[in-house]
């Protein structure tokens, strides 16, 4: 089975620009963008509440704790939020403010949360509809794997980023696009 695409800055931002323009644009982009700027997996996304997200006095917090049912593997894993992925989740909770703190962040609209499985067919849609053929729910992960390492940050701490035990795992999420190889050849 081929890889999911690896997306280059310029297509994330058309993917994220045709998400905003549909009709839960804030939902969406957040969703792609906790993919991409979190590294988190389609389910994690999918089991995600307003709890996991937001302290006490309703502020978003810097940091996801995850517990060992809403990961792969049914380890705990603590996922870091950037500034801009918090700013982006409180836009999205400012126009979608939580009545139970322990429900979805992302509601269906019988307001229950999403499966793994119905959240990879609306993100894989959105991707297809943006004209992104070949990019997944796991263009995300590759993405946010792949610019981390482009930025020289070392595979043990991808690997910790990423929930991984095994650092071939992350591995194999890196993309080698031509412009770094040729980057690389340049530094001698």
């Amino acid at each position: 089975m081929a890889q999911a695409r690896t997306l280059n800055d310029d297509e994330l931002e058309k993917a994220l620009n045709y998400a905003a323009r549909t009709k839960a644009g804030l939902r969406n982009r957040a969703i792609l963008l906790l993919t991409h700027l979190a590294g988190m997996r389609i389910g994690e996304v999918a089991s995600v509440r307003y709890c996991d997200v937001l302290s006490s006095d309703n502020q978003v917090l810097s940091e996801i704790h995850l517990a060992a049912n809403q990961t792969k593997g049914s380890k705990s894993r603590v996922v870091l939020l950037s500034e801009r992925m918090q700013g982006e989740l409180a836009q999205y909770i400012a126009a979608h403010p939580p009545k139970n703190l322990a429900k979805p962040l992302f509601p269906t609209q019988r307001a229950q949360g999403f499966t793994p499985n119905t959240l990879t067919h609306v993100v894989n849609g959105l991707y297809r509809q943006a004209g992104l053929n070949g990019a997944t729910t796991h263009s995300g992960r590759r993405g946010f794997l792949t610019r981390l390492s482009e930025k020289g940050v070392s595979v043990r701490v991808m690997m910790q980023l990423a929930g991984h035990s095994q650092m071939s795992t992350t591995q194999r999420y890196i993309d080698t696009r031509p412009d770094v190889l040729r980057n690389a050849v340049e530094l001698l």
